[in-house]
């Protein structure tokens, strides 16, 4: 079994350097792979207490930034970056590779959890991937900036949006359509885009675990 583990990590993705926080806990045969949204980073208050209930749960959690300082810097006026679904597919990638680098990790499986843009990203980087991903979970995300990645998905999705976002819950059910993998979306009543809602975050959490520990072999809408 392995031990514990709790590190701040560099996480190599092409000429870029990413800071992370890994934390595994001891006997975790799992790592959700954060990939956070739009104008965000690893510091995200609510991917944070999704990543808590996980590891609660026996699961590792990686959470990284996915732009460096001076991108970050650029998107913070341009917003170039955090639409560039291409580059953090990319870096999601690198992200998965290099977990399989590792002694203390490259054995364990992968899971992807993607926030508003990340979610695109997450799920091109899980195409990219097929053999290393064992599911995806989408927080309001924009699947279908993924586009034509979307058909080329092998592992299992769930798209969790909110009842009261209705502009993303349209364009999530337009890009479930597009998914050959098995999939869902699963509403969460009266809850807007960031699910600021009492009780909402608590279950996306729960959601997002029972969905990680035993996604479906042929679940569909």
């Amino acid at each position: 079994m392995l031990p514990e583990l709790s590190e701040a990590v560099s996480v190599p993705a092409g000429a870029a350097t990413l800071p992370g926080d890994l934390e595994v806990p001891a006997g975790a045969r799992l790592v959700v792979l954060f990939a956070h949204g739009s104008g965000s980073s690893r510091h995200s208050p609510r991917n944070r207490a999704v990543a808590a209930h996980l590891r609660a749960a026996g699961l590792g959690t990686l959470l990284m930034d996915l732009l460096t300082e001076e991108e970050e810097r650029v998107d913070l006026v341009t917003r170039e970056h955090r639409f560039d679904i291409a580059l953090l597919g990319r870096r999601l990638v690198a992200a998965i590779d290099w977990l399989g680098t590792r002694p203390d990790t490259a054995d364990l499986g992968v899971a992807l959890f993607g926030a508003s843009t990340g979610a695109a990203a997450a799920l091109l980087a899980a195409a990219e991937r097929p053999d290393r991903i064992r599911s995806v979970v989408s927080r309001g995300g924009r699947p279908d900036l993924a586009g034509a990645a979307l058909p080329g998905v092998r592992a299992p999705v769930l798209l969790i949006v909110g009842g009261e976002d209705h502009t993303v819950l349209a364009l999530n059910r337009s890009a479930a359509a597009r998914l050959a993998a098995p999939h869902r979306i699963h509403v969460v009543p009266g809850a807007t885009h960031l699910f600021e809602e009492p009780g909402a975050l608590d279950e996306v959490a729960e959601a997002a675990r029972a969905w990680i520990l035993a996604p479906p072999a042929d679940d569909q809408e």
